[in-house]
């Protein structure tokens, strides 16, 4: 059996922003209880709050982390069961730094841990996680002669207050299909639609069982073929929104009345429009393969748009150095500044309801207002070479008229008629292509001749 403590395996599963592994190969509640005192040490924390999903392994290493918290000298606040957005409300709301037990949207053989300072400020590589992970390789969990004590906390009621207090729902009766696909908005959607109350909301619940073997489809809805569900069961009722989440809720997808999917890019215009509304001038952050019907939406209501690359860490970096209001990304992650700037989808989900409610528009008409150039969706292709293959892309587009290039994160290319960036991805051998353009058929030419340059065809 792997010994998860190895140098080797713990350096494979500390990523970028958190640590992700599979259960139990390579990550137990052995580690669980290292990275425990190993946070505690490297953040100085006195107190902690934990918080986990539905997973069936998440509640021994949630317990497990803790063990290595107390023993170094930090009391812990155990949540229990939680979305990782409420985990990042109890962080600010208790003024605690915290930890989660999530592996999002992972398949359910896999389990994480995503970590922050006190108010939900993230924890990545650069910031505290390479020295908890150092921590653990050298085996030398600090201990206290004075050992922390435990306490529960139930704040999933005071976590569906303050959300309902940032976008109240007021207005016409909605009838809302919600899949949580078995995870955690299982728990917090009907706690946040409870309040709402039958008179604003009719609520039809799809897989709202907490199950972690995820029998349904997987929570990850920024794959099509999981919404699949959701989109026949809007028709069905005759609803007037869907929403889905992925396993830690954190983030939000919308399905229209029509059941047709809304890009998140729609969806971050729509809010950007909203916390303008309300703090006219603001900036609101985006990143750079949203689509740039964003950044002209902010300006053309007065706001100032800034440009991220792709990615947590950036986006509330950015959000803390311009005091943005709010911050969105393609892949359905929603950050607010009055929530910490943390992403909720929940929050998310609850702009696109108040919007709606104030309307006599269904959901299509009203997120077509934000909608002005046809999206390729992620694209992936497996190279040997990505540097090889950027090189022949920049060289192909370099010297095109009227195009511009920049190297935020890989490669974007701009035109008039359209635009797409190419970057890698941070863990295997893929390139990620986002396109857009003035209409279909403009996306559809430019996407399909950039594959062709790095699959190996000719443009």
């Amino acid at each position: 059996m792997v010994d998860t403590l190895s140098a080797e395996n713990v350096h494979a599963i500390f990523k970028a922003y958190d640590v992700r592994g599979l259960v139990p190969e390579q990550l137990d509640e052995n580690l669980a209880r290292a990275v425990g005192a190993a946070y505690v040490a490297v953040t100085g924390a006195a107190k902690v709050v934990v918080g986990h999903d539905m997973r069936p392994s998440s509640p021994g290493m949630a317990g497990a982390f803790a063990e290595g918290a107390t023993a170094a000298g930090a009391d812990v606040v155990l949540i229990g069961l939680a979305s990782t957005d409420q985990l990042y409300f109890a962080s600010g709301h208790l003024g605690l730094p915290g930890a989660m037990f999530t592996a999002s949207h992972n398949p359910a053989q896999y389990n994480g841990i995503k970590m922050c300072r006190t108010h939900a400020q993230p924890i990545g590589l650069d910031t505290g996680l390479a020295e908890i992970r150092d921590l653990v390789v050298a085996g030398h969990a600090p201990s206290s002669p004075t050992p922390g004590t435990l306490t529960e906390h139930d704040v999933l009621e005071a976590y569906a207050a303050h959300l309902l207090s940032l976008a109240p729902v007021v207005g016409r009766r909605l009838k809302v299909v919600v899949d949580a696909g078995n995870g955690m908005a299982g728990l917090t959607a009907p706690a946040v639609f409870e309040r709402l109350g039958t008179d604003a909301v009719e609520l039809v619940p799809m897989y709202f069982e907490l199950d972690g073997s995820f029998p349904n489809h997987e929570a990850n809805p920024i794959d099509e073929e999981n919404l699949r569900d959701l989109q026949a069961r809007v028709l069905a009722e005759g609803a007037d929104i869907g929403l889905a989440f992925d396993g830690d809720a954190d983030r939000c997808f919308l399905v229209d009345e029509r059941g047709q999917a809304v890009s998140p890019s729609t969806l971050t215009a729509l809010i950007a429009a909203r916390e303008l509304a309300k703090e006219p001038g603001s900036t609101v952050i985006h990143n750079l393969i949203t689509s740039r019907a964003v950044p002209e939406i902010v300006t053309e209501l007065g706001g100032t748009p800034v440009r991220t690359r792709v990615g947590h860490s950036f986006i509330k970096a950015t959000m803390a150095e311009t005091d943005a209001i709010f911050g969105g990304e393609h892949s359905g992650h929603f950050y607010f500044r009055d929530f910490w700037r943390a992403d909720s989808g929940m929050l998310a989900a609850l702009h696109a309801l108040a919007a709606l409610a104030e309307t006599d528009q269904p959901l299509s008409a009203l997120m077509a207002q934000y909608e002005r150039y046809p999206l390729s969706g992620e694209v992936n292709s497996t190279v040997d070479d990505t540097a090889a293959v950027l090189a022949r892309l920049e060289e192909e587009y370099g010297s095109r008229e009227g195009v511009t290039l920049d190297h935020l994160d890989g490669l974007s290319v701009s035109h008039a008629d359209w635009a797409f960036n190419v970057r890698p991805s941070n863990t295997e051998p893929l390139l990620r292509l986002n396109a857009e353009g003035r209409d279909e058929a403009t996306m559809a030419a430019i996407r399909d001749e950039v594959l062709g340059l790095i699959r190996g065809g000719g443009a």
